[in-house]
């Protein structure tokens, strides 16, 4: 049996390294391993801030799609396009929202008031909603507005370690995720200067996504005397990643907010203890037995649950051996991808049992 055809509308540059970014290149490349014939639609990087051009011509492009092509459409743009133009489309709309725009860190009350509301007011138009964890089905449910059951969770795959986990000594400290507010690097920073009493050195892994920040990040590590014990390294290859990950003893990342946080389940299947904060989706992401998780945005917490790996290696390798259990029944980006094959199957019967009422009925 074919499988239905479809479009995949994501902005800017599929390649850009963010969960986000990832997420949607590996569930693209595996609904088409799977047999779907999938359209990708690049739009304007500049969204979820589009120029009225940018607006436009997404429109257009959304706009022309038949009705028997169903579409997924990146949250970034779900969530601030024009709720009038979405609701002219013929095609049907499969929302992927990582987690709502309202959520992001450091919103000003009126943008997030109408993040919020614009968001609400479109996933109304949404035949069905994909989302990485069961804490952004639950949001949706909740705040949103959105029937339980038209949400799918496709939670997000992980490939699997070739290389063997070699801890080198002082213990490394790893931290993953792009230079933005909501990671929190600048509260690992400041937990960091206050265990430099313990033996650790730390890399933290992430483009510049908000060079303000970035920039902000260099001036806090200069200013607590960290720039011998910890490397800002920017943007690396994967097969520098992966070296990190095997090298490192301990996985760290003081995250604001996380609709899911794939950089998880990277170190789960690494074998890594991790030391996060309880917000968002961590919780449910992070297994008890292999995190320590604190409150987010306070430093001496964090600085503690560190303290605690660094001085009781006994405690470390037992929470590593949990993590690296864990980490082998994670599913493989396949799986994501059946998730989402599942309900552009669904939707396109549907559309097709549709059109066949339509013409019966047209008949003379």
């Amino acid at each position: 049996m074919s499988l239905p055809h479809a479009a995949f509308a994501i902005p800017g540059d599929i390649n850009t390294l963010t969960g986000g970014y990832i997420y949607e290149r590996r569930l693209l490349e595996g609904l088409r391993t799977l047999g779907h014939n999938v359209k990708h639609i690049e739009l304007a990087a500049s969204f979820p801030d589009p120029s009225p051009e940018h607006m436009a011509d997404a429109m257009k492009q959304l706009q022309a799609l038949p009705e028997d092509c169903p579409l997924i459409l990146d949250g970034l743009v779900y969530g601030s396009i024009e709720t009038q133009g979405l609701a002219q489309m013929r095609a049907p709309i499969v929302a992927m929202i990582h987690h709502p725009l309202a959520l992001e860190s450091g919103l000003s009350d009126e943008r997030r008031s109408h993040l919020y509301q614009t968001e609400r007011d479109n996933l109304t138009f949404a035949r069905h909603v994909l989302v990485p964890s069961p804490h952004t089905a639950t949001i949706l449910a909740k705040d949103y507005g959105v029937d339980p059951k038209s949400i799918s969770i496709a939670r997000p795959g992980t490939d699997k370690p070739t290389g063997v986990s070699t801890p080198i000594d002082p213990p490394l400290i790893l931290s993953v995720g792009i230079q933005h507010p909501r990671k929190g690097h600048d509260i690992l920073l400041k937990a960091l200067a206050s265990i430099t009493d313990q033996n650790w050195q730390a890399v933290i892994v992430g483009s510049p996504y908000d060079a303000e920040h970035a920039e902000d990040l260099v001036g806090l590590q200069e200013q607590l005397g960290l720039m011998e014990r910890v490397q800002l390294a920017g943007r690396v290859s994967a097969e520098e990643l992966g070296d990190f990950y095997q090298r490192a003893s301990i996985f760290a990342l003081a995250t604001r907010y996380e609709g899911y946080g794939i950089v998880f389940d990277e170190a789960l299947a690494h074998g890594l203890p991790i030391v996060s904060c309880h917000t968002g989706a961590v919780p449910d992401t992070v297994p008890e037995e292999v995190g320590l998780l604190v409150p987010p945005e306070e430093p001496e917490p964090f600085a503690n649950a560190l303290r605690q790996l660094l001085e009781d290696k006994a405690k470390r390798n037992t929470m590593a051996a949990a993590s690296q259990h864990a980490g082998k029944t994670l599913p493989s980006w396949l799986d994501t991808a059946r998730v989402a094959s599942d309900v552009l199957t669904a939707l396109s019967a549907h559309s097709s049992v549709a059109s066949a009422n339509r013409e019966v009925s047209s008949s003379p």
